[in-house]
């Protein structure tokens, strides 16, 4: 039996190859390149998700629609068919959303007025 080289050049290219590609796959920004969808399929699939969300937290498809008023509502709604349908097959509860409501901002004070100096 042959002891391990560490310090041979083989495996350390290997090893420099492998992390420069697994950097440059870490460093991408875009997975919808990746995965070779456009805007238009992005927006649908991202609406469609919402609308699987919207059902799994108990909301109803038009409080789903108020809440996301730039997605597209026939994907929104496919989403939440498929997710309500899938929930049925599966026995699964929906959680309830627990949304904290923000805090309301302090009254505005007017700013104190600096006296005009008196004139003599």
């Amino acid at each position: 039996m042959r002891p391990i080289d560490f310090f041979a050049p083989q495996p350390v290219l290997r090893l420099l190859a492998a992390s420069a590609v697994l950097l440059g796959l870490a460093g991408c920004d875009k997975l919808t390149a990746t995965l070779g969808l456009n805007e238009a399929q992005q927006k649908d699939t991202e609406a469609r998700a919402i609308g699987g969300a919207c059902r799994h937290a108990l909301r109803g498809v038009e409080d789903c629609y108020t809440l996301n008023p730039k997605a597209p509502k026939a994907a929104v709604f496919d989403g939440w068919k498929e997710m309500d349908q899938y929930m049925r097959d599966n026995k699964i509860e929906g959680t309830p959303a627990v949304v904290a409501k923000p805090p309301e901002p302090a009254p505005r004070r007017a700013a104190p007025r600096a006296s005009a100096p008196a004139e003599s």
